[in-house]
């Protein structure tokens, strides 16, 4: 893995970003992301079933190409989502237009957009902007993070994450930036939005790829939430460009481990970086009778406005933790139910510790980061969790996103 702090670009990809005007702040909005050659690709979507014009674009190219990609046109400041056919051929327009500017075909282009929803894009911004664009694109690390700034909407910073390996001799690096801090409850199939690419320098064919990719993302991405909303342009994409010379198969044990603590890097990044957060927290769910179950009580946990908000005010209310466990449909017995904050007891068996000190847990929740821990005693069921407290300027933040 690469040390903390370094920056490791695979080799085989160019990056650029600029201003095309479609965010109102001015600031760069329009996106590249180009392979040499045509590298392998592994994409998931959101669950929601009102879905942004792109995606549908990404699927049409992904089976047409048999899962290679050249060229990723990432747009923020709108969402191409609910605006009908004008949406779908506002993105075939791009496309075709990047495709000619490249020089590849329109279905190995991967269009994503963020930004209000029900807003037709104009793709003539677009495609005025793409030309010169494409003239600048690079391969330092600058321009990868003028990408990952040109992509974010209410995020205040760009995130980013990085791995290095060996493999058989050859260094093998993988790169990931993503955008996301509002409408964050993200749930991929097959299996403000999240968008997250990753790029290697590795030789794996696309069925391998997506086997990573789905496994990756289990643990990390399926495992945040902010506001339980799942976006309508949720996107996680994997290119593989070859361009190390270094050939993975599926079943690569140091590759997967990689590339999971990279997705996991960038998921946690988006919750601390989640709207109005003052509060990150880490639940940690164990002894429920399976993964299913520990799963079901994180989301209780992490969807309850009562509980978010106790987490805002720093208030040790754990009776709002153990009524959400109650009707979060996981299998339980009332009175064997243990809950601690960081190291300390709060409830036992079902009720208040003995050992439970209020102002020391009202203490400890004042942290801008903490963990509860609950056991349940049901099974070997468990899972991690990250999630945020609830806070007025989260109401003040999408009150106002529009206007």
């Amino acid at each position: 893995m690469s040390e903390a702090g370094q920056v490791l670009i695979p080799k085989g990809f160019r990056f650029g970003a600029t201003t095309a005007g479609l965010k109102p702040s001015g600031r760069a909005d329009l996106a590249l992301i180009v392979a040499d050659k045509p590298a392998s690709a592994a994409a998931m979507f959101t669950a929601n079933r009102v879905q942004a014009a792109p995606l549908a674009l990404d699927k049409e190219h992904l089976r047409a190409t048999a899962g290679q990609v050249r060229v990723v046109m990432m747009n923020a400041g709108n969402a191409n989502c609910a605006a009908g056919q004008a949406g779908i051929d506002a993105a075939r327009t791009a496309c075709a237009v990047a495709a000619q500017i490249v020089g590849c075909r329109p279905e190995e282009v991967f269009p994503s957009s963020t930004g209000i929803i029900g807003v037709p894009l104009p793709a003539e911004k677009v495609i005025a902007a793409l030309p010169d664009l494409a003239a600048r694109l690079g391969s330092e690390p600058g321009h990868f993070f003028d990408v990952a700034q040109a992509i974010l909407t209410t995020d205040t910073s760009e995130k980013t994450a990085f791995a290095q390996l060996e493999i058989e001799g050859r260094e093998v690096r993988i790169a990931a930036l993503c955008k996301g801090a509002g409408m964050i409850h993200p749930q991929l199939v097959p299996h403000a939005t999240m968008l997250v690419y990753v790029i290697t320098d590795a030789t794996i064919e696309p069925a391998h790829l997506q086997s990573y990719l789905n496994a990756a993302i289990e643990s990390s991405f399926h495992r945040i939430s902010v506001d339980g909303d799942t976006s309508t342009n949720d996107t996680v994409l994997l290119l593989a460009s070859g361009a190390s010379g270094a050939a993975i198969p599926g079943n690569h044990a140091a590759f997967a481990a990689a590339l999971t603590g990279v997705c996991t890097s960038l998921a946690k990044q988006i919750v601390a970086d989640g709207e109005g957060v003052t509060h990150v927290v880490e639940l940690r769910i164990e002894g429920a009778a399976n993964d299913a179950d520990a799963l079901k009580i994180a989301k209780a946990l992490a969807h309850s406005p009562l509980v978010k908000t106790a987490w805002a005010g720093s208030d040790p209310n754990w009776g709002r933790l153990v009524a959400a466990i109650g009707y979060s449909g996981a299998s339980i017995e009332p009175e064997r139910i243990d809950i601690s904050f960081g190291d300390l007891p709060i409830c036992r068996d079902g009720g208040r510790a003995a050992e439970f000190d209020e102002a020391a847990a009202h203490a400890y929740l004042k942290q801008g980061a903490f963990s509860i821990s609950i056991h349940l005693h049901q099974g070997s069921g468990s899972c991690v969790f990250w999630t945020t407290d609830l806070t007025a300027e989260y109401v003040h933040i999408n009150a106002d996103y529009s206007t």
